[in-house]
This record gives structure tokens, C-alpha cells and sequence, in this order.
């Protein structure tokens, strides 16, 4: 009798920068199984895991045909044994795509589509961290396919690997601004889009540059092209950084001295590279959306900014301090 061919594992990221970096510990698992892994992405996505060891990358528009028609493709031009899918959005569109596209999926019950799936899973009681619930969802897809499952919990710590070439870009963008690892401070004054109506900027960036600045310390950024205005409105006294790559940007990250930013996708790039960092929270959920990382200071909450007098005094605290090990 001929054995079954061993499977190749199909997951469906989330769509948002964030989103993907909290979704590390989960990919991570289905690499430790030793099994072909491929990641269907947005296409800036493949810039970040270019160090992984991914069997293959899709890059996924957000409509549900297209992306059918990619992964489709993707399976035929590089055939990798018999598909098993794992879906961490919950949308009924990501659904749509793997059983349209031949692969038998993983996912939670949501939107109406746990008939599309062929191992729903429903969600863990009480509120979870995202990390720990695509962490869930991982463990329990694995187990029902009778793969090695990873530890209960995922460590504290994200541990994004960069590639060569990232640290070489964040390297080259220092050394072209006439800064040193460890002798400025990074700034992000922007978030893109709003949650429930609401900004997710602080409003403190302009008087804590200048404060930071009066007391002799650089403060940099590096927004993307298309929120470099937004950065210049929100702080215009600080050192602009040409825009980075998302690798390039992350490595940076960690050779900031401090890096203060929102609750954004730079808050969880910091995180994943290890950055020192100060989070600033006023219309979202620190419990659920918070960097999962020992580095970082979370000041504010849903509901209320922290006071520009206070990030400051947190932020020098932190300057005086040594970095951990």
C-alpha cells in the first residue's frame, strides 16, 4: 500500500501589519512541524518573513476571486503534497478562498462560514490577547491533524527574525542621517485609519520632540511616503528618515534607544524586533491589542490619553536606565 504523501500547510495571515507580527508565534509552529508552509499574505507581508523558511509566499488583494485564483495557481505551479489550511481572519471571504482554491481549512466559527470549513473551531471563553488566540486556533487545528503541537502557551517575548538585508538598509539609513546605533530616540506620530470613529494618534508628539529635544537628545522617524506630511504636521521639528521597508524599519527599531509610538502596526514591529518602546493607548484596547513584549511601557487606555507630562517623565526614566540584556 502506498503512503499517504506527507501535507503542506496553507495559512491565511491577517491583512494588517500589526496583525502579522502578532501572528508570528502561531507561524512559527507550523514551521517547527517540518512541513512545507506557505503564506498567503498581503504582498508587503514578504518583505517581513523574508528570513523565514517559507515553502512559498501568495500575495492576496483582499478579493475573494483573485486570491482564489492566486493560491489556485500557486498550487499547481509548485505542487507540495496533499493542502491543509489554516484561516486566521475570520472573514467569510478568506474561507471562500481556501475551498475554492481545493484546500480542506482551519478556522473559527465566524461569519457564517463554519460550513465551509472542514475543522471549525470555536473560541476560547473570555477575552484572549490576538497572539493568544491565533495561538490557540494553531494548537488546535494541529492537534486535529495529528501534527506536533507547540507548548500551552506562546513564549512572552515575539522573535521575528530579520534577513541580512534588513539590518543592512536600517544600518545604511543611520549612517546617512550621521546617527549611531543607541543615540537617538524614534518617534511614530502616525496611524492610519480610525477605530469606531475615533483618531489613534496622541496628540502630545509635537511638545514631547521638543521637550525631548530641548534636554539635547535626536529624535527621528521614518514614516511611510504616504503618511510622511501627516508625521511632518504631527512632529515637525524632528530628523526625517527616508522610509523604510518593513524588515528594514523593525531592525531600525531595535537600535533606537526608546521608540514611542501608538497603538499601530509600529508598536508590534517594535515588539517582534525586540525594541525598547513606550505604547501609547487612548482608543484602544491595551488587553488585546498591546504590544506582547517585556520591552514595552503601556501608558493610557481606551478611553484616555496619557498626559503629555507623564509620557515625558516615563521616557527620560527609561533613557537613564540600561537596556536589559
Amino acid at each position: 500500500m502506498t503512503p499517504s504523501p506527507s501535507p503542506a500547510l496553507y495559512v491565511r495571515l491577517p491583512n494588517w501589519v500589526g496583525d502579522v507580527c502578532m501572528s508570528l508565534p502561531s507561524l512559527e509552529a507550523l514551521l517547527a512541524t517540518g512541513l512545507p508552509v506557505v503564506a498567503c499574505a498581503r504582498p508587503w507581508a514578504r518583505d517581513l518573513l523574508a528570513a523565514y523558511p517559507l515553502a512559498g509566499f501568495v500575495p492576496m488583494k483582499g478579493a475573494w476571486r483573485a486570491d482564489r485564483a492566486a493560491v489556485r495557481n500557486a498550487r499547481r505551479q509548485a505542487p507540495l503534497g496533499r493542502p491543509l489550511g489554516l484561516l486566521l481572519p475570520d472573514s467569510l471571504s478568506s474561507a471562500l478562498v481556501f475551498r475554492f482554491a481545493g484546500i480542506p481549512c482551519a478556522g473559527y466559527r465566524d461569519d457564517g462560514r463554519s460550513l465551509i470549513l472542514r475543522w471549525p473551531c470555536a473560541k476560547p471563553p473570555g477575552p484572549l490577547h490576538a497572539v493568544q488566540s491565533w495561538y490557540h486556533l494553531t494548537r488546535r487545528a494541529l492537534a486535529q491533524w495529528r501534527l506536533p503541537e507547540p507548548p500551552p502557551q506562546p513564549a512572552d517575548e515575539l522573535r521575528w527574525q530579520a534577513a541580512a538585508a534588513h539590518e543592512d538598509e536600517a544600518a545604511r539609513a543611520l549612517a546617512e542621517a550621521g546617527l549611531a546605533s543607541g543615540g537617538f530616540v524614534l518617534i511614530a506620530p502616525t496611524a492610519t485609519g480610525l477605530h469606531r470613529g475615533r483618531v489613534k494618534v496622541w496628540p502630545g508628539f509635537d511638545s514631547l520632540t521638543r521637550s525631548l529635544q530641548a534636554r539635547g537628545l535626536t529624535v527621528a522617524m521614518s514614516p511611510p511616503a504616504s503618511e510622511r506630511q501627516a508625521a511632518l504636521d504631527n512632529a515637525p521639528t524632528a530628523l526625517l528618515l527616508p522610509p523604510l521597508g518593513l524588515g528594514a524599519f523593525a531592525a531600525l527599531t531595535r537600535r533606537a534607544a526608546l521608540v514611542i509610538c501608538n497603538d499601530s502596526g509600529v508598536s508590534h514591529l517594535g515588539a517582534a524586533a525586540g525594541a525598547r518602546q513606550i505604547t501609547l493607548f487612548g482608543v484602544t484596547d491595551p488587553a488585546r491589542t498591546g504590544p506582547w513584549s517585556n520591552q514595552a511601557v503601556r501608558m493610557g487606555r481606551m478611553d484616555a490619553w496619557p498626559a503629555a507630562p507623564d509620557v515625558l517623565s516615563t521616557a527620560l526614566d527609561l533613557l537613564d536606565t540600561p537596556p536589559a540584556a
